[in-house]
């Protein structure tokens, strides 16, 4: 996690509320926290939550995450991956098995990067997608019936496979 810097907050803050064109007594009216506390925030005097910071950073429209980095309580990657994970969930496009699938391929390259996947990761989902990807194979993993066959009729797999020696 990175350290502290409750100054560059402050300054940062600061400079949010004057562009949102709130004064100190608005944007603590609207974030609902003292007047005084709020402006210790923005001196560097205090160190605010991570509950202070996001009721803030909702009354300025902007990004909890990004406050929580300036405040140092998040890692500028973690909050990279939390903002990654979410594009890819929210994406309309894709159904939940797809962004399970994606979740899983995303953090197998953070791992092999060095990095340790994030909570709520989706990895815990591995198990749910084997059967779409499959050949049409049963339970114990040889095609069934249904299995894939040639324009013949006869099982596709069974044309590629050497045939067992007899005994």
């Amino acid at each position: 996690m990175a350290s502290l810097n409750v100054g560059n907050l402050g300054e940062y803050l600061r400079e949010q509320r004057r562009n949102a064109q709130l004064s100190l007594r608005q944007l603590a009216d609207a974030a609902g926290v003292s007047n005084p506390y709020l402006s210790q925030i923005e001196r560097g005097l205090r160190k605010p939550s991570a509950e202070v910071l996001q009721q803030v950073a909702k009354a300025l429209r902007i990004s909890a995450e990004t406050l929580y980095v300036r405040a140092g309580i998040l890692d500028e990657r973690e909050r990279d991956e939390l903002e990654t994970r979410a594009v890819i969930l929210a994406d309309p496009s894709m159904n939940e098995r797809q962004k399970n699938v994606l979740l899983q391929i995303y953090d197998s390259f953070r791992k092999e990067n060095g990095f340790e996947p994030g909570a709520g990761s989706g990895s815990e989902a591995g198990s749910e997608t084997g059967g779409e990807f499959g050949s049409g194979a049963g339970a114990d993993g040889r095609p069934g019936a249904d299995g894939p066959r040639t324009a013949g009729g006869s099982d596709a797999d069974t044309a590629s496979k050497p045939s067992k020696p007899s005994h």
